[in-house]
């Protein structure tokens, strides 16, 4: 028999619509284990141990809530599961397994983030579909570490790395690892590897002892046609995420006026002792020229990784470190495989 901890937390996968409000319930997080019963056919039975430390919809969290998890999970003593399974919202699913990821590094078993596009009781909903995927998973003891079952519209359900999910697609509840670069597909209570993931490294990665101490002073700034640099106040601000677009870019020109230019905003913030980091972008032999001349002006790029990555890791390497040098080592490292 496995032992599986449940982390309920609320999200859609708790919620139930009603006179035409979702929102979350108690009772709909015991309804996915009335389903679960009702649908598994394994003959290899599960015990859960189920807590509720958060009940809430995903686009209300903060890092604060991390740290509220965190210490929850811990205190369960997870050494006694088999597995770990948390509950969670779409909205913010992927920065949480990417908190995740980085915060349990270590991990000796896994822990699966599971999520469902619609309430349990709408019949459109994938949650009962991840949930007994990330069971299937604990059973068969493929890997241990932090994972996202999830499938989307008309497609057999992938297993992600939390390192590597990205933020749903507009306007839709499919989600995708960075690249396409997912882990495994899932059909049929059978596991197997992804063609990316086949060749992937299989090189040990160096455990990092951490904090749960996500900084909160960083600001992240998405890259639009227009974005006026002159609107933010960095008052508070010790750090700056600036997103950029597809091809590692933003903008480098003051054709249309200082205010607009990346450069600039660069040069100002290095006069206030503000670092800039830039995210996402694949290293390679060939740069667009603008960005060769923001990294040349003072920014500081996080090679292959997402920007949802790039971000939970910048919070914890400013909340675990104060040595430049240490921050740097920390950035460029692997921890959970969340480089592509």
């Amino acid at each position: 028999m496995k032992n599986i901890l449940i982390v309920f937390t609320g999200g859609t996968i708790g919620s139930m619509a009603f006179e035409g409000t979702i929102n979350t319930t108690t009772t709909a997080s015991y309804k996915l284990f009335e389903l679960f019963k009702q649908q598994d056919s394994s003959n290899q039975p599960v015990h859960f141990t189920s807590i509720q430390p958060l009940q809430m919809l995903s686009e209300n969290l903060a890092p604060k809530a991390w740290e509220l998890l965190i210490q929850a999970i811990e205190a369960e003593h997870i050494e006694q599961y088999d597995g770990i399974i948390v509950t969670h919202g779409t909205d913010t699913l992927a920065y949480t397994a990417a908190a995740f990821s980085f915060y349990f590094n270590e991990l000796k078993i896994p822990m699966l983030l599971v999520s469902s596009d619609c309430p349990l009781d709408d019949s459109r909903a994938n949650g009962l579909g991840n949930f007994m995927c990330a069971v299937e998973f604990i059973r068969q003891e493929l890997e241990n570490g932090v994972f996202v079952p999830y499938c989307n519209q008309q497609q057999t359900t992938q297993v992600h790395r939390g390192g590597r999910l990205t933020c749903s697609l507009q306007l839709t509840g499919d989600f995708f690892s960075v690249q396409s670069k997912h882990l495994m597909d899932y059909e049929n209570q059978v596991f197997s590897l992804s063609a990316s993931a086949v060749n992937e490294s299989a090189d040990k990665l160096t455990p990092v002892k951490l904090k749960a101490d996500f900084f909160d002073r960083i600001l992240m700034i998405k890259p639009y046609p227009g974005l006026d640099y002159s609107h933010f106040n960095l008052d508070h601000v010790e750090v700056v995420l600036h997103d950029l677009y597809h091809s590692g870019t933003a903008c480098a020109s003051n054709q249309w006026g200082e205010n607009h230019s990346l450069l600039n905003f660069i040069a100002y913030c290095t006069r206030q002792n503000i670092k800039v980091y830039l995210a996402p972008a694949i290293k390679s032999a060939d740069s667009y020229q603008s960005t060769r001349v923001l990294i040349e002006q003072g920014a500081n790029m996080i090679w292959n990784t997402s920007i949802e990555a790039a971000y939970v890791k910048l919070m914890l390497a400013y909340g675990n470190f104060t040595d430049e040098l240490e921050i740097a080592e920390f950035l460029e490292k692997d921890i959970a495989r969340e480089h592509v």
